[in-house]
């Protein structure tokens, strides 16, 4: 234990009662540090705070579909919901009418988000997902998504709460809510950290009043990003367990821009989550209004060169000058005088044949949206390997992946063997498991 011993000047002069008292505190919080330690420092990024987003993909999704269908028993009603399902879903998207055998083969996956099953009754709330690459010629632009595309955006959701403001400093419902938003159809590039380890200390609510150019170019370049986005949440409980109000404004940019804001209501803690997965597709569509009106290009101050000082620039010149002095044999070439040597020609480097780029299919276990990322980011820092990206996701099955590589399937599959996969190779094909 270190005790704190008093200067002599603090033990020669007592100026009353309060003296005493604050000299008393000012030791307690001496022996407190000195009993807790270090360690105590690290609570500020250590826990298990982080939720990383759901994975993302391609294709096209259509929920909040919802159904009430009856049938001779259980399985025939349920077969008739989703078939309804696929129908509504397909109209709500403005596809052209085609019969139900052609629409089953556009559609990728049904996600159940309620459902009732009865002996002869399904009542159910779906979403439909149909496949980018069969679907998107029969809708919209042709790629099933808006004409155009956000640069990457890095995604800040500020919670406004109980009279405090945090981001990643816990998991929060908005986190959560941004975690589980599927932006495969939306215009804009979303990049959503995970929040776990120091990005509770690099991006907080503080961050998002910070104007220093440089100090968001190095967030900016950390995620791969071009600019930043604000969704910020504000949520009002009229009392513990009533309603809440919640009030949602969309910003941008290293100034906080302002783009819109809205209001919703949640009768209880209850009806909370589905209120901010609301408040999410919403704030989405006013990024898009945005994207699409030209409001949302990359600042080019984040991307700007630093400038010298004048008094800096000056000297690094003279001093240049010095050495191009000193050493002439690097200054300018000057013109050979006849019957002098001609220096050899310096030889021209045999340019590097790029390798092929070959489309490899990987097969992997995805129990969850955890192994997923995780597989996703081990193949992806593979070298030779210019891209990667779910083809079909299936939670809690074998996924499957689309690879681009530069080099051969074998070179691939001895590249994910080092990095401890387990690794079996098919027809263009692997197959990789831990």
């Amino acid at each position: 234990m270190v005790v704190a011993t008093p200067p002599s000047s603090l033990m020669a002069h007592r100026h009353g009662r309060a003296a005493q008292i604050g000299f008393g505190l000012v030791v307690l919080a001496a022996i407190g540090l000195a009993i807790a330690g270090p360690a105590r420092l690290f609570a500020q990024i250590e826990g298990d705070r982080g939720i990383a987003p759901v994975a993302v993909t391609n294709d096209i999704e259509v929920s909040g579909i919802d159904v009430n269908v009856t049938g001779k028993n259980a399985d025939e009603a349920r077969n008739s919901g989703w078939v309804e399902a696929k129908r509504k879903a397909w109209i709500k998207l403005g596809g052209a009418a085609m019969p139900d055998g052609q629409l089953d083969s556009l559609v990728s996956a049904i996600v159940v988000e309620q459902e009732q099953i009865g002996p002869r009754r399904y009542i159910a709330r779906l979403g439909v997902v149909f496949d980018r690459a069969r679907a998107g010629q029969y809708v919209g632009s042709g790629d099933g998504g808006p004409s155009t595309h956000s640069a990457p955006m890095l995604t800040l959701p500020v919670l406004y709460s109980g009279g405090t403001v945090q981001v990643y400093e816990v998991r929060g419902p908005w986190q959560n809510a941004w975690a589980q938003f599927k932006a495969g159809a939306s215009g804009i590039d979303y990049v959503r950290p995970a929040g776990g380890g120091g990005d509770s200390l690099l991006m907080n609510a503080g961050q998002t009043g910070r104007r220093s150019r440089s100090w968001w170019s190095n967030i900016l370049s950390s995620f791969n990003a071009s600019d930043t986005l604000f969704p910020v949440a504000r949520l009002e409980r009229q009392w513990p367990g009533g309603p809440i109000r919640g009030t949602f404004t969309a910003r941008y940019g290293p100034d906080n821009n302002y783009l819109g804001s809205f209001t919703l209501n949640a009768n209880d803690e209850a009806g909370l989550p589905a209120m901010l997965n609301e408040a999410v597709k919403r704030l989405d569509g006013l990024y898009n209004d945005a994207l699409s009106k030209g409001l949302l290009r990359p600042d080019p101050t984040l991307n700007a060169q630093p400038t010298l000082d004048p008094a800096i620039a000056a000297l690094i010149a003279a001093a240049a000058k010095a050495d191009a002095a000193a050493n002439p044999a690097d200054g300018p070439l000057t013109v050979a005088t006849p019957g002098a040597a001609t220096p050899a020609p310096t030889p021209t480097p045999t340019p590097t044949v790029e390798a092929k780029i070959t489309s490899i299919t990987v097969q992997f276990a995805s129990p969850d949206a955890k192994a997923v990322d995780s597989a996703l980011s081990s193949v992806r820092s593979v070298p030779g390997v210019r891209g990667a990206s779910t083809s079909s996701l299936a939670m809690g099955g074998t996924s499957v992946m689309r690879v681009s590589f530069a080099g051969s399937l074998d070179d691939l599959r001895d590249a994910l063997r080092a990095r401890g996969w387990s690794v079996s190779a098919g027809s263009n094909a692997l197959s990789i498991r831990r």
